[in-house]
């Protein structure tokens, strides 16, 4: 899965990165340690222009009778898309390009109580783009009907494939890290095959993956800062061999 992860540039940065035509004024307070229900910026396609907006992480189905629903759906399987109710519409018609400069995933360690958390980037240090979807929830009343003169919440998810090689030294899971090559068919509203659109979702080479272990700070939401990104000396190997 993918809980928490690094969004620290400016959407013009994301945008000129993206080759994105328009991007939001009101900026997004840079985080290294993003969390669930935080606002994050997505690159999608609007109309055949490619900008960069703001969404809720944790995408609410439009179904859904409250918003709690999308603290639980900040993953989505790339396996079952098309068959949930949550995410097959938003695979349909609303994808998304999730920009991440890396993320965390922790470890278990035979006979330790805390996991070791694992910032996992690329080691040319440019950002990823993680495969994800959107939506847009009205806010109801106690009867499902939809509130007049309420603002909509638009919210993503990211999808997850299992791991590659690498990523899977620490856990089975990791999201769905898409090339520039994919970002054009990924992105386009109108392309209609889920199953070409389905291969895409696959697990980045080895290569893309680089694991730096880092301080259990980060696993507290409320700590903030660059620092976190700091290498840490690492589990011995031998407590794993011996498990």
């Amino acid at each position: 899965m993918c809980g928490r992860f690094v969004s620290s540039s400016p959407p013009d940065e994301i945008a000129a990165y993206f080759s994105a035509d328009e991007y939001p004024e009101q900026v997004i307070e840079p985080s290294w340690n993003v969390a669930p229900t935080d606002d994050v910026y997505v690159v999608l396609d609007n109309g055949g222009v490619r900008r960069v907006a703001r969404r809720r992480w944790g995408l609410v189905p439009f179904w859904a009778k409250d918003l709690k629903v999308g603290n639980r759906m900040i993953n989505a399987r790339a396996e079952s898309l098309s068959g949930s109710n949550a995410f097959k519409r938003a695979f349909a018609k609303r994808r998304c390009l999730v920009p991440a400069d890396g993320f965390y995933e922790w470890q278990r360690v035979p006979g330790r109580k805390a996991k070791q958390p694992y910032y996992v980037h690329r080691s040319d240090d440019e950002p990823y783009a993680f495969a994800g979807l959107w939506e847009v929830w009205r806010p109801k009343d106690a009867d499902g009907n939809d509130l007049e003169g309420e603002e909509p919440v638009r919210s993503a998810t990211i999808i997850t494939t299992e791991a590659n090689e690498e990523m899977a030294r620490i856990h089975d899971r990791m999201p769905v890290i898409l090339p520039p090559s994919a970002w054009d068919a990924w992105l386009d509203p109108d392309n209609d095959d889920l199953e070409t659109l389905g291969q895409l979702l696959v697990p980045a080479p080895p290569s893309v993956t680089v694991l730096r272990p880092v301080s259990t700070d980060v696993s507290n939401v409320r700590n903030q800062g660059s620092q976190l990104l700091d290498e840490v000396p690492g589990p011995p190997q031998d407590l794993f061999e011996r498990a």
